[in-house]
């Protein structure tokens, strides 16, 4: 089953945890916030899991992680939503685009080292469902 970008996929089970979380008047922050990130930090064996409000706040936070800064050269691809730019320049770091493989629409492996410079410190790369 697809389940369309523009509208979401929402069935009883989801409906009511939805009513429970919007009762609760903690929309952001609460018991059944921490229950997920515990529950999803087990379901993928990790220790910890945070939830966080969108794709793009994830990708910000990777950056953060990375340590990419002013300066830093990070390679990517043209051909993705913006955010996948916004946050590198969010941090002042420079995103360095490489072209896509007509085929996959994935950034070209073959194009990527003749954009390698001194001040490249790593890729975000970005998969598109072809």
């Amino acid at each position: 089953m697809k389940i369309p970008f523009y509208k979401p996929h929402v069935t009883g089970n989801e409906i009511k945890s939805i009513l429970k979380v919007f009762k609760s008047g903690k929309l952001a922050r609460g018991q059944e916030v921490e229950k997920f990130e515990k529950e999803f930090a087990t379901y993928v064996g990790k220790k910890y899991a945070i939830a966080i409000n969108s794709g793009t706040s994830g990708l910000h936070l990777v950056v953060r992680a990375m340590g990419w800064k002013k300066g830093d050269e990070i390679i990517t691809t043209p051909f993705s939503f913006i955010a996948s730019s916004n946050v590198l320049l969010f941090e002042d770091a420079t995103p360095v685009f490489v072209d896509i493989d007509k085929n996959t629409l994935n950034i070209d492996p073959d194009k990527i080292e003749d954009r390698i410079t001194s001040r490249t410190k790593g890729m975000l790369l970005v998969r598109t469902a072809v």
